[in-house]
């Protein structure tokens, strides 16, 4: 009866299953929902006459997906960007749309190869591992993340990485769509069979997933170390605001010395200015985020700055770095953020998109440079902290860079770009997936949320209320060891993902082949 609903408007169902799948991410986490929401796809798609109507339905699922989950990025193109409502939205919609094809095209390869249930989950892990690299990438609500940190098959993450999770949860949920779309013309016998076989299938990736979640992959070391995340809640239209930027730096000068921590994490540019330990005015901030202690010992600071890369010979060349630069106990290290955000911290193809700054935007720092990808982690006390900055921790691959040398994982973001929306939500999980990854504990301090410590297995600990002015006070444990992810990275799951559409596309020519 409901298939039968579904074949007048196969359409509008895909885009409101991709829609209802947003519900499975943070900050719901309700897990089943992504699974639910795919089997339902697949349905769809073993129905489809041929491979075009799959890519429509594939691509109409995305956009639900990306629409509902994604929006936010209207809000800090329109609202902070200064961007006129009209081309906000249409760039929003290009986004989405975009992002949708690769949905589209799993939908058309898996109906034009065959064998949906073999060919669907390596495609989906695939188009989401390719949309983490294509363009500088955005893996944004990439489906392993779903499964982080409650479901079972989150276990497999410190082995395989979100793809691989990705490319499990896609298997259980074609596994549900075939049987429920299952032909009443195949034999009985048949489609006992492949229902007991599934059973089976799914039963045993739960029972696995499940056990390996109990896996301590990474064991302490050293003492616990009082941190103090702050978090000062500055608005977003005003934190670039010159007329505003000492108010900005007395608020964390004194929150700072309300602290009462051995590390002291401050968030993403958390000072609106220019790192310049020469200049008179800025060696007094410097001096008291120096000269911090607590129980009569010297404290260790981490605070978010512009930093520079100066050219002596030419000052005109001289460019700026979004950084994480350490104050006290220890020698000043400093870390730059390497993976920038395309159209946010740096223009690509400038001579073709510099327009859209010149005529729609008003963003600062929108051209910086990149830190690069060798920066070792800084020595602070007793820990050797590995420190990435805002949608860094997206990227699981280049979090290994850091590792197995860190000890403790430390994010410094500011997602007040998106306002009361669920992106610092979705950020978090992020989060939760790298430490979940790397068998290490991951510490966040925000401007307005999501300010949280995080455990090795994914569970936040302690999480400071958004949009208030606050320091969250948690205990970090140093980790040492190395999950197999840490090891390997993503090299495990391309190989096995090729090796499958390697033998689905023989199969494939094979069965092309005339007898």
């Amino acid at each position: 009866m409901i298939l039968k609903k579904l074949n007048h408007n196969p359409a509008f169902f895909s885009f409101a299953l991709g829609a209802f799948s947003v519900l499975a991410f943070a900050p719901f986490y309700w897990f089943p929902i992504s699974i639910l929401s795919i089997a339902g796809l697949v349905v769809l798609w073993t129905k489809a006459a041929n491979p075009k109507q799959a890519f429509k339905l594939g691509f109409a699922f995305g956009l639900g997906l990306y629409i509902a989950g994604i929006y936010w990025i209207y809000i800090s193109l329109h609202t902070f960007g200064g961007m006129p409502w009209w081309f906000a939205a249409f760039c929003t919609f290009c986004l989405c749309a975009f992002m949708a094809l690769f949905v589209g095209l799993v939908g058309y390869l898996s109906k034009k190869l065959g064998w949906i249930c073999l060919s669907a989950p390596v495609l989906w892990g695939l188009s989401d591992w390719i949309r983490s690299w294509i363009f500088t990438g955005f893996p944004w609500l990439t489906m392993g993340y779903s499964q982080v940190p409650h479901s079972p098959l989150a276990g497999f993450t410190p082995i395989i990485g979100v793809y691989g999770v990705s490319v499990i949860a896609v298997s259980i949920a074609t596994l549900i769509g075939c049987w429920l779309a299952e032909s009443k013309q195949a034999e009985p016998k048949q489609t006992v069979l492949f229902k007991r076989n599934s059973l089976f299938a799914i039963f045993m990736l739960i029972v696995i997933g499940s056990l390996l979640k109990a896996v301590e992959w990474t064991s302490p070391i050293g003492q616990p170390v009082s941190v103090a995340l702050l978090q000062g809640n500055i608005a977003q239209d005003i934190k670039w605001s010159p007329d505003q930027a000492q108010r900005t730096i007395d608020t964390y000068l004194n929150m700072v010395q309300q602290a009462d921590a051995e590390l002291i994490v401050l968030p993403e540019t958390a000072f609106p200015l220019i790192y310049d330990p020469t200049d008179p005015q800025q060696q007094q901030y410097l001096t008291v985020l120096k000269s911090q202690k607590t129980n009569n010992q010297p404290n260790n600071i981490i605070a978010g700055f512009v930093g520079q890369k100066i050219s002596v010979q030419k000052p005109e060349t001289n460019q700026y770095l979004n950084s994480a630069i350490s104050f006290g106990a220890d020698t000043t290290q400093s870390y730059s953020k390497n993976h920038l955000v395309p159209f946010g911290e740096y223009i690509p193809l400038k001579q073709v998109f510099g327009w859209i700054y010149r005529d729609y935007l008003n963003m600062p720092l929108s051209d910086l440079a990149r830190g690069g990808t060798t920066q070792p982690p800084m020595r602070l006390g007793n820990q050797q902290v590995g420190v990435n900055i805002c949608y860094e921790d997206v990227f699981g691959e280049e979090i290994i860079h850091q590792l197995p040398a860190a000890t403790l994982l430390v994010n410094i973001s500011n997602d007040a770009w998106y306002g009361k929306s669920i992106a610092a939500d979705q950020h978090l999980q992020f989060s939760q997936t790298r430490a979940l990854e790397t068998g290490r504990m991951m510490l966040r301090a925000t401007n307005t949320g999501a300010t949280a410590a995080i455990d090795p297995h994914g569970y936040v600990l302690a999480h400071a209320p958004h949009d208030v002015q606050t320091t969250l006070n948690v205990t970090a444990q140093g980790y040492t060891g190395s999950t197999p992810y840490v090891r390997w990275g993503n090299w495990p799951f391309i190989m096995f993902c090729f090796g499958v559409l390697g033998f689905n596309a023989s199969a494939f020519v094979w069965r092309r082949k005339p007898l």
